[in-house]
């Protein structure tokens, strides 16, 4: 049997690999910690969640000067303003929703028949929004309207369903809206901050009482594989996607629902 800690060093490098990419961070965590057995217990079902600390870290690092540059010019430029209210306005439908339906999410949503088919819809979705030919009229994540950034946001609420994919809902929504692949995939890393970090910290204080020292030793080890892993991909995804599209993230998408839907069919 591999023991708690391997485990968790294997969720959270696979929460770094996979929270920026359109396959679904979430969903996969859920299908890997299932057949694992890692989430049968309320701390387990939460230690998917608590590790997006170290991801949320990753983006911080990689994109440190630029947010800080856009914090110093906070008081005098209204371009930065204009930025910084356009990700509030983007985080809060997820806000409000996730924090009122929060229970229904966690008890009725978290489950892995509903990710293996969000996976396969998802991975065909992307498949048709890779063929599309958009009108490419925004192309810095920091300048999109706010209407723009408000449905960005919308749309993220999908993600709420494991296996739909935060950053696919924000990325294809954002290329929808007008955004060009680099600027759509940059400004869902933005979003990602406040996102996760709200997250992280509500599921932190509904599930305060599962901390013991032997479990915030499994974040520990999550959150450090998960940091290495997110940053990497941080570093490398948007020159991929500029180049490749999406098309590589929906055949994954499928293959993994596809393969899962036919292990849980056979073993449960």
């Amino acid at each position: 049997m591999i023991s708690d800690l391997a485990r968790a060093a294997l969720l959270g490098l696979l929460e770094g690999l996979t929270e920026f990419i359109p396959v679904s961070s979430t969903g996969h965590l859920l299908l890997l910690g299932h057949f694992f057995g890692f989430t049968d217990d309320a701390f387990g079902k939460t230690f998917v969640v608590l590790i997006q600390l170290g991801a949320i870290l990753a983006i911080l690092s990689v994109y440190f000067t630029r947010l800080w540059r856009i914090a110093l010019a906070l008081p005098s430029d209204p371009e930065a303003r204009r930025f910084v209210v356009g990700v509030l306005v983007a985080f809060l439908p997820a806000a409000v929703i996730g924090a009122a339906a929060h229970s229904f999410i966690k008890g009725v949503l978290f489950n892995v028949w509903v990710v293996c088919m969000t996976l396969i819809v998802g991975g065909l979705i992307l498949l048709w929004v890779d063929r599309l030919d958009f009108k490419q009229r925004h192309h810095d994540a920091t300048r999109f309207p706010l209407a723009m950034y408000l449905g960005i946001g919308a749309a993220q609420c999908l993600a709420m369903i494991p296996g739909v994919s935060r950053s696919g809902a924000t990325i294809v929504s954002a290329m929808l809206l007008g955004a060009d692949k680099r600027a759509a995939a940059e400004f869902s890393f933005f979003l990602a901050i406040p996102t996760m970090a709200g997250a992280f910290a509500y599921d932190l204080y509904k599930n305060w009482g599962e901390m013991t020292g032997a479990n915030a030793l499994l974040v520990a080890v999550g959150f450090a594989t998960s940091f290495i892993a997110g940053w990497f991909v941080v570093k490398s995804l948007l020159a991929y996607v500029s180049r490749h599209g999406f098309a590589l993230f929906a055949w994954w998408r499928i293959l993994v629902g596809a393969m899962s839907l036919i292990a849980l069919a056979l073993v449960g």
